[in-house]
């Protein structure tokens, strides 16, 4: 594969054009309302849609082995992927899901405790990973030059994103909040790789978080994910890797261990690790699972809980599903079996407790009520958005709506866009420039 046959899923250009040929249906895109009518609100507040136009496609007669077979140990961004491992968003608007709990921003601003603001901090960043929960659907590769942005009074914030570069693919975020209590920005370079059986996302980046009242910035990078059995099998995620939040004014860490499975699922889901001062003394031990809650108790009575346990009876293990072995000697990876939710040790504080899915989400990409209303196209707002807005790419929209040959074909033609693009800057020796 030379540079001239390398996937780029997106055009070059930050052309009005690219908006203009699509048909927009506004009042099928929102779905709840007649075109030409204002959205609905309800005291002041903006009402979202909690559906989409149409449900999730079934990927059941896709075979991915004919795709996925050359790829192994390859980066996925240059592999030309079928729509079908697709869910109707782009990245960029992946990224704002970070902002489904933006509420625990709000409550560190509000604590007047550099521990307790730590606290509120760390279960923010393991929020953000918690809708991937169940997200089997890659997103949308963005547009160079394709831009995001969503203003939401109810929740207190407005979020810009624009991919910045194509090769190595990098989006950049903005996010403050409406009573300009914080500051949250940063990129992201998710780096794919195929491994046979399972697909690991690596997203390289910095993040920031700056607390103005407090003049107080926190750093870290988001833990690697993994989806196993994208060959053949149940799909299930999970989450590794250590995730260490620095806070640059007082030397505070919050250092959080994103467990592995394990061999019988143990330990799958689970998170644990402390917050130390600058001088490595733990202050504060943290506990839980990225899918369901964070707890937090004193490092005392967490270490004398622990004790008590170890001279206790072990805990019963999971066994392995005998079922995971293939006739033709194919080994999946076991879907772990379900634990027991977590055990809250007596004196614990609940840190965050992740928001119920809508009971549809299973027809819907496995999307929370958050990430339903990203790409909504509420009547009138294509006169206004960006025409680089992630709301108005066809293949992402015909998808959504259920048109999976109008959303190939469109991605098809934008990828080829993408392609004559590039050459045209290579023969005029230009390079992109951001606005």
């Amino acid at each position: 594969m030379n540079g001239e046959e390398e996937f780029f899923d997106a055009v070059t250009e930050a052309d009005p054009r690219v908006a203009g040929v699509m048909r927009v249906d506004t009042g099928r895109s929102n779905g709840i309302g007649k075109v030409g009518e204002r959205p609905p609100r309800e005291n002041g507040i903006q009402k979202h849609r909690t559906s989409l136009p149409a449900p999730m496609f079934t990927r059941s007669d896709f075979s991915v082995w004919s795709i996925l077979k050359k790829c192994i140990g390859l980066e996925l961004s240059k592999i030309t992927m079928p729509i079908a491992f697709n869910e109707p968003l782009s990245f960029l608007q992946r990224i704002t899901e970070y902002m489904e709990h933006v509420y625990l921003i709000h409550r560190a601003s509000c604590q007047p405790q550099a521990l307790e603001r730590m606290q509120c901090v760390a279960a923010f960043a393991v929020s953000a990973v918690a809708s991937q929960w169940e997200r089997t659907g890659k997103p949308f590769n963005p547009l160079l030059g394709e831009t995001y942005e969503l203003i939401r009074e109810d929740l207190g914030f407005r979020f810009i994103s624009e991919q910045v570069s194509h090769h190595p693919p990098i989006s950049a975020f903005y996010s403050e909040g409406l009573n300009q209590d914080f500051l949250f920005h940063g990129s992201i370079y998710p780096k794919l790789k195929f491994w046979g059986k399972s697909v690991e996302a690596e997203p390289r980046g910095t993040i920031t978080l700056e607390l103005l009242k407090h003049n107080e910035a926190y750093t870290w990078t988001n833990p690697t994910c993994c989806v196993h059995n994208v060959i053949i099998g149940k799909l299930w995620i999970e989450q590794y890797g250590t995730v260490e939040i620095l806070n640059h004014r007082t030397g505070d860490k919050c250092v959080l261990h994103f467990k592995p499975c394990g061999l019988f699922g143990k330990e799958l889901h689970k998170v644990e690790g402390h917050i130390q001062d600058k001088n490595k003394k733990k202050l504060f031990m943290i506990y839980g699972k990225w899918t369901e809650c964070l707890w937090g108790i004193d490092p005392a009575a967490y270490e004398s809980y622990k004790k008590r346990e170890r001279r206790g009876d072990p805990l019963s293990k999971a066994q392995p599903d005998d079922s995971s072995q293939k006739a033709d000697g194919d080994v999946l990876d076991a879907v772990p079996e379900a634990q027991e939710t977590v055990h809250v040790i007596p004196g614990s504080k609940l840190l965050w407790r992740v928001n119920t899915r809508p009971p549809n989400s299973a027809q819907m990409y496995n999307f929370t009520s958050f990430t339903v209303s990203l790409n909504e196209l509420q009547s009138g707002m294509e006169k206004t958005l960006a025409p680089t807005d992630c709301r108005l790419r066809p293949d992402i929209r015909g998808m959504e709506n259920g048109d999976m040959d109008l959303a190939s074909q469109e991605k098809e033609r934008l990828e080829e866009k993408q392609r004559e693009a590039r050459r045209e800057r290579a023969t005029q020796e230009a390079e992109w420039q951001t606005r």
